[in-house]
């Protein structure tokens, strides 16, 4: 029997198919280009070839176009009668997915794993951070996803780079970046052209205070990944955070408008959403004047792109972007939409967005007092909205810069050193 890069079994009999659907694998994992067309040949293949139609469903909703994931992933299940234990179960575990049943997915997930420790294409849904763990809205999701990192790494060694950047970047966001060097550093000497650990290198050094090297790697590594690449749009964000934190603007600026403003962003719209927003309003709380264009810019797209409340992280910059737009109303609205779906158990991260909203409401009327008062109850919480230390560090920097207005420099004091030695 055919089997994948890892050596688990394939039910395919064609060897074109299963060659196809490897290359596939290699561009999703990788966030390379070229993973739907490549799922595309091994379906043409061999159109019973269930794990197919799976990985095409979720590279298309990552891509942001979730009825094209629900049709191919209803073929996948309609096959997926007849397979063996492994590839039903991955089936099903993609299933809860890209219903959108993330409970079910999170209860799938360890079982699976258990059972089938190299099935690297589940692990991929949750091995980042932003991946299914740390999207859950749970507290701890940090260590959650670390220990289950560090659970699976026997199975994996120290030879696979992807593998190794995923536990790296992990460790990393779990402050131990004294262990976290190694690993990178070895992922990306395996395989430069990695961009998982290009990513983990790039939050290493913000986390370390190095602007200098996130923006030398940065600047070189960038000219060996395609523009078309789904990282290439966030590193020129890692790259540019680097530029404004070493007082850079006009190049902070420039990569803006030609690497990751929403026209230009080659990522997932949660990713043009999500880089431009932060770099906006971070680029604001460094002391640079307000772009009213560009903000109008993130309002119409955020307006037309993402019209009900979903996954707290995005609803976090959504409620950015009406905030510094000054539409109140549609704040408003998202906020009480927010909130009922938290009482109703319906919205994992509980009040943390609704209490970020207001903060940044209060802080475009210049209501310092209020901005505080809305997040110190969820500062200890905030990762329970998912993201990176890197980017919830937009949620931190606001409360600092609160701190400063409201002439209180002592929990401005507190808060920096609480954040970085």
């Amino acid at each position: 029997m055919l089997a994948d890069q890892y050596g688990l079994p394939l039910s395919t009999a064609s060897s074109i198919a299963r060659s196809a659907y490897l290359e596939g694998c290699a561009a999703k994992l990788t966030m390379f280009p070229g993973a739907i067309p490549a799922f595309d040949r091994a379906i043409a293949a061999d159109p019973t070839f269930a794990l197919s139609h799976a990985a095409r469903a979720h590279a298309l909703l990552e891509r942001g176009d979730a009825e094209s994931a629900r049709t191919a992933l209803a073929v996948a299940t309609a096959l997926a009668d007849n397979l063996p234990p492994r590839e039903a179960s991955h089936i099903a575990y993609f299933a809860h997915l890209i219903a959108g049943d993330t409970e079910a997915a999170l209860a799938a997930l360890p079982t699976h794993l258990a059972s089938w420790p190299r099935d690297v294409m589940v692990l991929a849904t949750t091995a980042f951070t932003n991946g299914l763990i740390g999207s859950s809205g749970r507290p701890n999701q940090k260590r959650t996803l670390l220990a289950l990192l560090e659970s699976l790494a026997p199975h994996y060694g120290s030879d696979d780079w992807w593998f190794t950047a995923h536990h790296g970047m992990a460790l990393s966001e779990n402050g131990q970046h004294a262990a976290a060097r190694p690993l990178i550093e070895r992922s990306l000497a395996q395989n430069p052209a990695n961009p998982w650990a290009a990513h983990a290198t790039a939050h290493l050094a913000y986390e370390e205070g190095d602007p200098p090297a996130a923006r030398s790697f940065l600047t070189n590594w960038l000219t060996t990944y395609p523009r078309e690449g789904a990282l290439y749009s966030h590193l020129s964000w890692h790259l540019a955070l680097a530029h404004l934190e070493a007082g850079d603007i006009p190049i902070a600026n420039s990569l803006f408008r030609e690497a990751f403003a929403p026209d230009v962003h080659t990522g997932p719209p949660r990713g043009k959403l999500n880089d431009g927003v932060s770099f906006l309003w971070r680029r604001e709380l460094a002391g640079q004047p307000r772009d009213p264009a560009a903000w109008r810019a993130m309002h119409a797209f955020v307006m037309s792109s993402f019209p009900r409340p979903g996954a707290a992280f995005s609803d976090m910059h959504i409620a950015l972007a009406q905030a510094a737009a000054g539409d109140d109303a549609a704040l408003s609205t998202r906020t009480q939409q927010i909130e009922v779906l938290a009482q109703q158990g319906l919205y994992s991260s509980g009040p943390c967005v609704p209490a970020v909203a207001r903060a940044f409401a209060a802080f475009e009327q210049r209501e310092y007092p209020a901005t505080i008062a809305a997040l110190e109850p969820i500062a200890d919480d905030l990762e329970r909205i998912g993201g990176s230390h890197a980017q919830l560090d937009l949620v931190r920097f606001t409360l600092l810069k609160a701190y400063l207005a409201a002439d209180r420099p002592d929990d401005a004091n507190r808060l920096l050193r609480a954040r970085r030695r």
